[in-house]
C-alpha cells in the first residue's frame, strides 16, 4: 500500500480530500498534511510518502520550491501538484521539474482517486524494472542451478538480459580447482592462471553458458535440441578442455557432469548431479592416491580386487551364491596383515566407492548415497583379520541389493513424504529442496528428480501451486490484506505474488475476492496423476 501525504494552505480543502477518499479501501495509506512546504519538508522525511500531492501557491514556501527540493532529496518520491485553473504555467514548470502530474482544483475523490492508481501502478512498474536491471546473468543461472527460480520468472529475466535460454534439452558440468590430482590447492597465483584459461576456453563453445559459483568453482550449463547430441557434445567439450588443462598445468581438473535433462528445471537436477559426481571422483582420486602409495609399504601390494567381477554379480547374483562368491573373489586378501598395513582398508574403500556409484547409476534408490558411503567406511576401520573382510563384502553386497530389489511402486512414500513436508512447511519463504531432502533423508538430485517423474510437475511448481491454493482459501475465508496473505503462504514480495497468482488463476488477487471463480490453470495433483496415468496406459 501506498502512503500518501498532502501539502496545501487551505484547510478546507485538506480535510476534504482528507475525507472524501476510502484510503485503505483503495489501497493507500495517507500518512498526513501539512499548511506550506517549509511545514511539511521535515514530515516528508519523517514519513517518506511514495506519493506528495502539493499546492503550488502558498505562504513561506511554495509547491514548486517544495517539489524541486524533495527532486534532489528523495527522487524516489512521486509528486501530484494541485493547481487552479489559472495557473497552468505554473503547472508546466512544475511538470518540467519531473512531477509525475497535475490535477486542476477543484478535484473530485474519484479523479482523484484514478491519478492516484495511474501512480501508484508507475511506481510498481519501477520496481519491477529495477529488480530486473538488478538480476544479472550469472544470477540467474545460479538460481537455476540452486532450483531458486520458476520457468515463467526464468524466461521473463532471461528475456529481459536477451539471453537466449531455450532449448529442449540441459547438462551441467562443474570444474573445482580447489583440489588438482586430489589434493587442496594453497597457491593463489596458480588458481588464478588456472581460472583465466579455464574461462577463456570455455567461452569459445556455443549454445553453452557459464558463471563462478564461487572463488574456485566453476559452472557450466549446455543447452540442446537433440538428447543424444547433446550428451557427446559435453562430453567431448569437457575431455578437450580436461586435456588442454592437464598439459598446460600438469594437473587433473576435477569435474562433474550432471545426466541431460528435459526443460529449464532440469537444470536444477542435472547441475546436483554433477555435484554428486564430481565429489565421488575426487573420494575415489584421494582413495587410489592412498593405495598406491601405501602398496610401497606393504608386502602385498600387488593384491588387487576385480571390481567389474563384482559389480557383474551384483547385477545377477543371488544371495544362495554370495558366500561361495566372496571367499573366491577375497581368497587373496587372506595374505593381508591388516594390523600393519593400510592397504587392505584403502583396497575395501576403493571397491566400495565405485560399486555404490556403479549401484546408484544401475538401481534407482532413495538412500542416500553419501550416508552409505560413511557408514561403509566406519565398518571398514573395525576389520582386524580375513573374515571380518568377507563380513563387510556381504553386508555391503545386501545393502546394495536392497537397492536393487525395490518394488516398482517404491516412490509412493517418498512422494508422500515429500508432500506432507511442504504443506507444513510452505510458508517459509527460505524452504529449499535441500531443506526437504536433508529431513527426508534422501540426496537432493534423486528426490528431485523422482517427484518430477512421478508427478508430472517439479517440487517448485508443486510448492507454487500449495501456496496459491492456500492463498485462494485465505482470500475467500478472511479479510486480511494482500500483502498480509502473501506474507502469511511464504513469499515476501507482493507484487511478486500478485503476478504469480494472476498466472495460476487468471485473476488478481482482488479478482478472485470478487469473483471466486479461477480459471483451469491451477491443477489439482489428482488431475496431474489422472493424465500421467491415462499417458502411461497408452504408452
Amino acid at each position: 500500500m501506498k502512503k500518501v501525504m498532502l501539502v496545501d494552505d487551505e484547510i478546507l480543502i485538506r480535510e476534504n480530500i482528507r475525507d472524501c477518499v476510502d484510503w485503505e479501501k483503495e489501497g493507500f495509506i495517507y500518512c498526513g498534511d501539512a499548511s506550506d512546504g517549509e511545514v511539511a519538508l521535515p514530515l516528508i522525511e519523517q514519513w517518506m510518502p511514495d506519493i506528495l500531492i502539493t499546492d503550488i501557491k502558498m505562504p513561506f514556501m511554495n509547491g514548486l520550491e517544495l517539489s524541486s527540493i524533495v527532486r534532489q532529496q528523495m527522487p524516489d518520491i512521486k509528486i501530484i501538484i494541485l493547481s487552479g485553473h489559472d495557473e497552468f504555467q505554473y503547472a508546466q514548470s512544475a511538470l518540467r521539474l519531473g512531477v509525475e502530474d497535475y490535477c486542476l482544483k477543484p478535484v473530485g475523490s474519484s479523479d482523484l482517486i484514478q491519478l492516484l492508481k495511474g501512480v501508484s501502478e508507475r511506481i510498481d512498474q519501477e520496481q519491477r524494472n529495477k529488480k530486473k536491471f538488478a538480476y544479472t546473468g550469472e544470477k540467474l543461472l545460479s538460481d537455476l542451478c540452486g532450483g531458486l527460480i520458476s520457468t515463467a520468472q526464468a524466461i521473463e529475466a532471461a528475456s529481459y538480459m536477451s539471453l537466449n535460454l531455450t532449448a529442449s534439452y540441459y547438462s551441467v558440468v562443474v570444474f573445482d580447482l580447489r583440489f588438482l590430482n586430489a589434493i587442496p590447492v594453497e597457491d593463489a597465483l596458480q588458481l588464478q592462471k588456472m581460472d583465466i584459461v579455464l574461462n577463456d576456453r570455455l567461452e569459445t563453445v556455443t549454445d553453452s553458458f557459464f558463471f563462478k559459483r564461487s572463488r574456485t568453482e566453476t559452472v557450466w550449463i549446455f543447452k540442446g535440441n537433440h538428447a543424444e547430441a547433446l550428451r557427446e557434445k559435453v562430453v567431448e567439450s569437457v575431455n578437450n578442455i580436461h586435456q588442454e588443462m592437464e598439459l598446460t598445468f600438469q594437473y587433473d581438473l576435477p569435474f562433474g557432469i550432471g545426466s541431460v535433462h528435459e526443460r529449464l528445471q532440469g537444470i536444477h537436477t542435472s547441475y546436483l548431479e554433477a555435484e554428486e559426481d564430481k565429489n565421488w571422483k575426487r573420494l575415489s582420486k584421494q582413495n587410489q592416491t592412498a593405495l598406491w602409495e601405501s602398496s610401497y609399504d606393504s608386502p602385498v601390494g600387488s593384491v588387487l580386487l576385480d571390481r567389474n567381477r563384482f559389480l557383474e554379480f551384483l547385477k545377477i547374483g543371488t544371495i544362495s551364491e554370495a558366500e561361495d562368491f566372496i571367499r573366491e573373489f577375497a581368497a587373496d586378501l587372506c595374505s593381508m596383515n591388516w594390523k600393519t598395513s593400510m592397504y587392505g582398508y584403502y583396497l575395501l574403500n576403493d571397491l566400495s566407492l565405485e560399486t555404490v556409484r556403479a549401484a546408484q547409476q544401475s538401481f534407482t534408490t532413495g538412500e542416500d548415497p553419501a550416508a552409505l558411503i560413511e557408514e561403509l567406511q566406519q565398518s571398514i576401520k573395525q576389520i582386524s583379520h580375513f573374515e571380518d573382510s568377507l563380513q563387510y563384502l556381504s553386508t555391503l553386497l545386501e545393502r546394495l541389493w536392497r537397492w536393487r530389489s525395490e518394488g516398482t511402486d517404491k516412490y509412493g512414500d517418498l512422494i508422500s513424504k515429500v508432500k506432507q513436508y511442504i504443506s507444513v512447511h510452505y510458508n517459509n519463504d527460505q524452504l529449499s529442496l535441500q531443506d526437504i531432502s536433508r529431513q527426508i533423508g534422501v540426496s537432493p538430485s534423486h528426490m528431485s528428480k523422482v517427484f518430477s517423474q512421478e508427478t508430472g510437475q517439479t517440487m517448485t511448481e508443486y510448492l507454487t501451486g500449495t501456496r496459491i491454493r492456500k492463498a485462494m482459501e485465505l482470500l475467500k475465508t478472511t479479510r486480511q490484506k494482500t500483502f498480509e496473505i502473501a506474507f502469511e503462504v511464504g513469499y515476501n514480495d507482493q507484487h511478486y505474488f500478485s503476478n504469480l497468482f494472476k498466472k495460476f488463476t487468471g485473476m488478481t488477487p482482488m479478482e478472485y475476492r470478487r469473483q471466486g471463480t479461477p480459471d483451469e490453470k491451477v491443477t489439482t495433483d489428482k488431475d496431474r496423476h489422472g493424465r500421467k496415468s491415462y499417458e502411461r496406459q497408452k504408452a
